[in-house]
């Protein structure tokens, strides 16, 4: 029989593999390669974004230069942000702007910034936290004093809506949430989404805005809360003035909403048993109405992180909105170069609309027309469409 013994060649193998493995560790040890390869870095991208053209400033973080040193200004004398020793505050800034007005990722933002995804997510949130806490400063009430420009010299407003100082309606901004609070959050379009209520001037200027609510929560539940709650802090308003609403509201003191069982909009097909008075009425109404669907329209264009924010948590969800319309209004302010939006060029159902004014009434609606005629502010509301027809005879 042969001395042979096979166990010395297993020895062999398993040494020569442990070498391998040894070498090969060590060889991708020396040239591995980093997650970052660009030599263009994040601070070296947001100076040539600066020094470079205007429009293309624009394009990045939807405002021009001036506003965005405005802003840096802000941010440093107030000591919300300060300079690290690697990231000033104007590349903290302009990383948040660049993502909320794209929409992008964390990981994309880590990316495009050379930073880790830990300090983006960081800076989202302390940005955003800080913009919060602005938002007292720039999302105002509105002068009840004044009768805006755009109503004042227009003779299909003035002096019928004298008294209006703004619109009212909901929007839906998706969000991301656990399984178990899925159902509260998902509207009737079917996605999940944060019921966002607010109040807009003629200027397109928001001038109060509340945020977080469950996507399943009607409009007129959402305006009930915010204005019997002192907590919300609405901005009510005086006497013999008041918001413009569309139908998913009630007709009722401070806010004005159109007739309902008659057509709305012009592109509406007249109703042959339609009340010309009451349609006139409602035409302008919607007119006039359209600035908080423009306002809602050129906001989610400019921030387009409001089509779909990621998976954050709720709370920071909702600050990432507020934190938006703040911008919105800081733009508005300091801005004299905005970046054009067209709204109907991004259209996004964000379910909300509601249902066409001019459908066929039901009992429960026309007894709600009934009690809405009866109270103050449906007398106005006919005194109105009164004074319009006169006009339009004479």
């Amino acid at each position: 029989m042969s001395g042979y013994d096979s166990s010395d060649d297993d020895d062999d193998v398993v040494l020569l593999v442990c070498v391998m493995d040894s070498v090969i560790r060590k060889i991708r040890s020396q040239s591995r390669i980093p997650k970052h390869v660009s030599s263009f870095s994040g601070h070296e991208k947001m100076c040539e974004l600066i020094t470079g053209h205007e429009g293309l400033l624009l394009e990045h973080i939807r405002m021009n230069r001036d506003c965005f040193h405005r802003l840096v200004t802000l941010f440093t004398v107030q000591n919300r942000l300060q300079e690290t020793h690697t990231l000033t505050v104007q590349e903290q800034l302009m990383m948040f702007l660049t993502m909320v007005a794209h929409g992008d990722s964390n990981r994309r933002t880590s990316y495009e910034w050379k930073h880790s995804g830990e300090t983006v997510s960081r800076y989202i949130d302390t940005i955003s936290s800080h913009l919060v806490q602005l938002a007292s400063r720039f999302i105002l009430p509105p002068d009840f004093a004044d009768v805006s420009t755009v109503i004042a010299e227009n003779r299909r407003f003035f002096p019928y809506f004298q008294g209006c100082v703004g619109a009212i309606d909901g929007t839906h901004i998706p969000c991301v949430v656990d399984a178990d609070v899925a159902a509260a959050y998902r509207n009737r379009k079917g996605f999940t989404s944060q019921n966002v209520m607010a109040v807009v001037d003629f200027d397109m200027k928001f001038t109060y805005l509340v945020a977080g609510w469950e996507g399943s929560c009607h409009d007129a539940r959402v305006l009930n809360v915010a204005t019997s709650n002192p907590a919300f802090m609405f901005p009510h308003a005086p006497e013999g003035k008041y918001y413009l609403v569309d139908a998913g509201y009630k007709n009722k003191p401070r806010f004005l909403a159109p007739f309902r069982g008659q057509n709305y909009h012009l592109h509406d097909r007249r109703r042959e048993d339609g009340d010309r008075r009451k349609e006139m009425f409602n035409y302008r109404h919607a007119s006039l109405r359209n600035v908080i669907e423009r306002t809602f329209g050129v906001w989610k264009s400019r921030f387009r992180i409001l089509r779909g924010i990621p998976r954050y948590p709720l709370e920071k969800q909702r600050d990432i909105v507020i934190a938006c319309a703040v911008l919105h209004n800081f733009i508005k302010l300091f801005s004299s170069e905005e970046a054009v939006f067209n709204p109907e060029d991004d259209a996004v159902d964000d379910g909300n609309a509601e249902d066409d004014v001019g459908e066929a009434s039901t009992q429960h609606q026309q007894q709600q027309q009934q009690r809405e005629e009866s109270n103050d502010m449906g007398q106005i509301r006919d005194h109105i469409a009164n004074a319009m027809w006169h006009d339009r005879l004479d």
